[in-house]
C-alpha cells in the first residue's frame, strides 16, 4: 500500500449517551455535516468466511437515498487509534452489486444498522452512532487530533475500542444470552 492509498485512522468509544457529546461539540467549534440518518449495512463474505480471516470487510451501506460499496484491509493500531486501508464508493442500484457479490461466490453474512449523526471540527469527522447494543462516539481524522478532541467531548480515549461493530455485537449476545439477540445488529420493529 503506497502512500495514495485512502486510510482510514480512527478511535471508536463507548459512551453513556450522546447527549453530552453532542451538546459539547458546538464549544469546540464542531458543526453538525448530517443530521441523524439509519444506515443499514450489509457484510459479504465467502462461505468459509476467507475475508474475516484475512482482516478485511466487503459492505454494502444504504444511508437514506445513498448506496455505498466499501473494501476495507487489515486493520492495525497504535494505541486506542485504528488505521486501515479503505476503498469506498457510490454505486447506483445496491442490489445490483448484491447479486454480482453472490454470483462471485460471495454471501450476505450479517447485516447491522446504526442511526449515525455526522459532525465536523476542523479536519476530524465526529461520529455519534447508536446501536441496538448502545452508543459510540467515532473520531476520524488526523491522529494526533484524535485523543486530545475525544477528551474535550467528554470522551475517554482509553476507553476506545479495538472491535469493529460486528464483533462487539457477538460479545454483547454472548454477555446477554437471556435477551435472547438476533445474529443480525438490528433494531426490534
Amino acid at each position: 500500500m503506497d502512500e495514495t492509498t485512502p486510510r482510514e485512522t480512527e478511535i471508536k468509544i463507548p459512551v453513556p449517551t450522546l447527549d453530552t457529546i453532542r451538546s459539547l461539540l458546538p464549544s469546540v467549534g464542531g458543526h453538525q455535516a448530517h443530521p441523524s440518518l439509519r444506515e443499514v449495512n450489509v457484510l459479504f463474505d465467502t462461505e468459509a468466511r476467507d475475508l474475516d480471516r484475512q482482516g478485511r470487510v466487503l459492505r454494502l451501506r444504504r444511508v437514506g437515498e445513498r448506496q455505498i460499496v466499501t473494501m476495507k484491509g487489515p486493520a492495525h493500531f497504535e494505541g486506542p487509534i485504528k488505521h486501515r486501508e479503505e476503498l469506498e464508493t457510490g454505486v447506483g442500484d445496491i442490489e445490483v452489486i448484491s447479486a454480482i457479490f453472490q454470483r462471485l461466490g460471495l454471501q450476505p453474512v450479517l447485516r447491522y444498522e446504526k442511526d449515525r449523526e455526522s459532525w465536523r471540527v476542523g479536519s476530524v469527522t465526529v461520529t455519534l452512532d447508536h446501536t441496538p447494543m448502545g452508543d459510540f462516539v467515532e473520531l476520524e481524522g488526523p491522529a494526533e487530533l484524535l485523543e486530545a478532541l475525544a477528551t474535550k467531548i467528554g470522551a475517554d480515549p482509553a476507553a476506545g475500542v479495538r472491535d469493529s461493530y460486528v464483533r462487539l455485537w457477538q460479545m454483547y449476545r454472548e454477555r446477554h444470552p437471556e435477551l435472547d439477540l438476533p445474529h443480525n445488529m438490528v433494531f426490534p420493529e
